[in-house]
């Protein structure tokens, strides 16, 4: 089985699906782009949806200092272990951003917020505080930016880890019939759906899931009996 991973793996992922006979492309097609941010002033309660609004707060000397030692909720496991690697308590961690939403709408409804994002995000928490009338100061830390190419040849498989990659992938190529989508969370597959059906979902979105799910798919279709 031939896969695309749309960003560069880790080293034990990829040796994981080597050794089952994999043969694996790497290319990134996406790119980070950090921005300058001018309002370092934040609320006593900090989300954070993506792994590289931390890397980028943190690599910040000004932003650092606002944002030490405050309240943090966040969406996904490895943002909460960066968090926790920086010295951070983490409140609460949902799996997606919508799960987060109404978490804080249920138990913080009478507190203010800042949003450490990208200005490609989800909108389910900004449209509940709206809706709700509540206060969330939003901080754009980057920019994605599409890395995409044209590529020659068909994958048995795609590994997705983010709706970014799956927009960047479709700027320029298609989706072969024979093409399998593995993708690591609920609001990736929900991208890809968009463009076809032939994929799978991760049981919960981090990689010994995905590899689950990939390990599972080769044995079905592509292993020797």
């Amino acid at each position: 089985m031939r896969l695309l991973a749309t960003k560069l793996l880790s080293t034990n992922f990829k040796e994981a699906l080597i050794k089952n006979g994999i043969t694996l492309i790497e290319f990134p097609l996406i790119k980070i782009n950090p921005i300058e941010v001018y309002n370092h002033n934040v609320q006593s309660n900090l989300i954070f949806t993506s792994q590289n609004a931390v890397k980028i707060a943190f690599e910040s000397d000004k932003i650092k200092l606002k944002i030490r030692g405050k309240k943090y909720f966040c969406v996904g496991e490895k943002t909460k272990a960066i968090l926790e690697e920086m010295g951070q308590k983490v409140i609460k961690m949902k799996e997606n951003a919508r799960d987060l939403a109404n978490f804080l709408a249920e138990e913080y409804n009478s507190h203010s917020f800042s949003f450490f994002c990208g200005k490609r995000r989800r909108t389910e928490i900004e449209s509940l505080f709206m809706k709700n009338n509540k206060v969330l100061q939003i901080h754009e830390l980057y920019d994605t930016i599409f890395t995409s190419k044209s590529f020659k040849t068909e994958f048995d498989g795609i590994i997705f880890f983010s709706p970014s990659a799956v927009l960047s992938f479709f700027t320029k190529n298609s989706w072969s019939n024979y093409t399998h989508g593995f993708c690591i969370g609920p609001t990736t597959g929900e991208t890809l759906s968009n463009f076809t059906t032939n994929y799978s979902l991760a049981k919960h979105p981090n990689e010994n899931e995905l590899l689950l799910s990939i390990n599972k798919y080769y044995s079905r279709f592509y292993a020797k009996k």
